[in-house]
């Protein structure tokens, strides 16, 4: 038992250590140019993606060029401009989806979170469909970025990425969404599927969209299954800081009050985590093919070493990335 305890020291120390590492090489290069889309609001893994992604942006390590909605919910931009003016960055670009289809959720706590946010907390965008349309947002920024540079990182449901994709030529580029895609963005990180086989939610939840970037999708896609995040429990830690007035700290002790009393699920953060930093050392990487199944949005996997599509696979234990993401999600705004 001592022997096994002291294993495990040292590695976390390892990994610790070649975190540091990480972080200051990342800070000596350049920083990753990174597009959010979430669907914030049903879960609040998505709030600590948001608070981990801008800890690494006051670190140096990513350019934050917009947040996107891809949930219809009116409270899901409000609190999205919250958090980013929480952490002084009011004016990232804000998109939200405009055509028809998609999914419209909101929180399913009973202690709604996603409406005390922007009732407390300075934000400028009132309700979701205020925001412009994600797919002009999307084509704009990626028609003014270098080629092979930008990280579209989806936490959500694919609907504003089959929209883009669908896109025509227009006032920012004469190219089409797919050609687009192709020219500017380097990968597609995505917390999607179940893996070997199942049923996730981000893919159920718009089906239609899911096959459509799934099969057009030009470049590689990198895909965090619901397994990677299932084990990793996050924000025991974070709602005991003494910290006042953060809307992170909030929405964690509103929502693990309700039974999440070990932690949540962090699915989110480990997207976020992996389309800055990349996967290793935290996993390692099987090839192949994502499949859709059926219309009810299950997924098969194939693997296959000349794919263009990515599966993570657990190599630190979940207790350390939770530690890990934990403290990311801890960071206070400079």
């Amino acid at each position: 038992m001592k022997k096994t305890l002291l294993l495990m020291g040292i590695f976390t120390l390892l990994i610790s250590c070649n975190e540091k590492k990480n972080n200051n090489d990342h800070v000596m290069s350049t920083p990753v140019s990174l597009i959010l889309d979430t669907d914030l609001g049903p879960d609040y893994d998505d709030v600590g993606a948001m608070a981990l992604m801008h800890a690494l942006a006051d670190s140096g390590q990513v350019n934050i060029l917009a947040t996107i909605s891809s949930n219809h919910d009116e409270d899901v931009i409000p609190c999205i401009d919250v958090l980013n003016t929480y952490f002084n960055r009011p004016d990232i670009p804000l998109g939200a989806p405009k055509s028809e289809g998609g999914a419209t959720l909101t929180t399913w706590h009973k202690e709604k979170w996603t409406k005390l946010l922007p009732t407390k907390y300075p934000h400028r965008t009132k309700k979701t469909a205020d925001a412009p349309d994600a797919v002009k947002v999307y084509r704009e920024l990626l028609s003014k970025q270098p080629d092979a540079s930008v990280v579209i990182c989806t936490v959500g449901f694919f609907t504003n990425l089959k929209d883009l994709l669908n896109s025509q030529p227009d006032e920012y580029s004469k190219l089409s969404g797919v050609d687009l895609v192709a020219q500017k963005v380097k990968r597609l990180v995505s917390m999607a599927g179940l893996f070997p086989e199942g049923k996730e939610f981000n893919v159920y939840c718009d089906t239609p969209a899911s096959k459509c970037v799934v099969e057009k999708w030009p470049t590689e896609i990198v895909f965090s299954g619901f397994e990677i995040g299932n084990k990793i429990l996050t924000g025991k830690t974070l709602i005991q800081m003494s910290v006042e007035n953060s809307p992170v700290k909030d929405a964690y002790a509103l929502c693990l009050a309700e039974g999440d009393y070990d932690g949540r699920m962090s699915w989110d953060q480990a997207t976020v985590l992996v389309a800055i930093k990349g996967y290793e050392p935290y996993y390692t990487a099987e090839r192949g093919r994502f499949l859709i199944l059926d219309d009810e949005g299950k997924n098969g996997w194939i693997p296959d070493v000349n794919g263009k599509h990515i599966k993570l696979i657990e190599k630190v234990p979940a207790k350390d990335m939770a530690t890990l993401i934990e403290r990311y999600m801890m960071h206070q705004p400079i």
